[in-house]
């Protein structure tokens, strides 16, 4: 009974995040200039430094490419050679979280934050809506921070050196893209729920494999 009423419960969590993004997407395709999200970005940026410049991009720094490919081929490779090949596989299945938000970019349609709203510490390629980074970040560190949980031959040490930075960047990595000028709010809101619903069907099918060799 207590696995039924679990599931029952992922499922219809599952449910309200694609309804939010659905929503979501659908009040930005036709509203892609918000006031909400102007308000946001200026009170994120109220405060600017050279040094927090750099903390904000350093935040950001493994959602660029080629990092972010790099990174995860690297944290997969460790994984692999830990003797971990399954977790190691799935990791790197993270990766074709890049089609799917070019995807739902290239619907939606929506334009970068621009000089005239916003203070921009750099140029963006690609459309704004969702936020690419913040999908990756919690699709990809979220996942790790599972592993962590569940695999039982990691140090304790390394587990919360992991899930502490994992942990740090999915709360950081919004705020980061924000103050940039790279994204608005909403942006980072819509990657933040794409990435939790596709963070599902990866943790389902891992945890299938699991149960299979088990």
């Amino acid at each position: 009974m207590p696995t039924i009423l679990n599931r029952n419960l992922l499922i219809a969590v599952l449910i309200i995040l694609i309804v939010a993004f659905g929503s979501l997407s659908v009040f930005i395709y036709h509203h892609l200039i918000w006031k909400f999200d102007t308000q946001v970005s200026l009170v994120i940026q109220h405060y600017q430094a050279n040094w927090l410049d750099k903390v904000m991009v350093g935040i950001s720094f493994f959602g660029e490419l080629p990092f972010s490919l790099i990174s995860v081929l690297i944290v997969a490779y460790i994984f692999y050679w830990k003797k971990y090949k399954r977790e190691a596989l799935f990791i790197s299945t993270t990766l074709l979280s890049g089609l799917i938000i070019l995807g739902v970019k290239n619907i939606i349609n929506r334009p970068r934050p621009t000089s005239f709203y916003v203070r921009l510490v750099d140029v963006y390629r690609f459309q704004s809506y969702p936020s690419g980074h913040t999908l990756s970040y919690v699709l990809f560190f979220g996942f790790l921070i599972i592993l962590m949980f569940h695999l039982k031959g990691i140090p304790k040490t390394t587990k919360w050196i992991v899930t502490s930075i994992s942990a740090f960047l999915i709360v950081m990595v919004a705020p980061s893209r924000i103050y940039l000028g790279a994204h608005w709010f909403t942006d980072t809101l819509g990657g933040f729920l794409l990435g939790l619903i596709c963070l599902y069907p990866l943790c389902y099918f891992y945890f299938k494999q699991v149960k299979k060799t088990r």
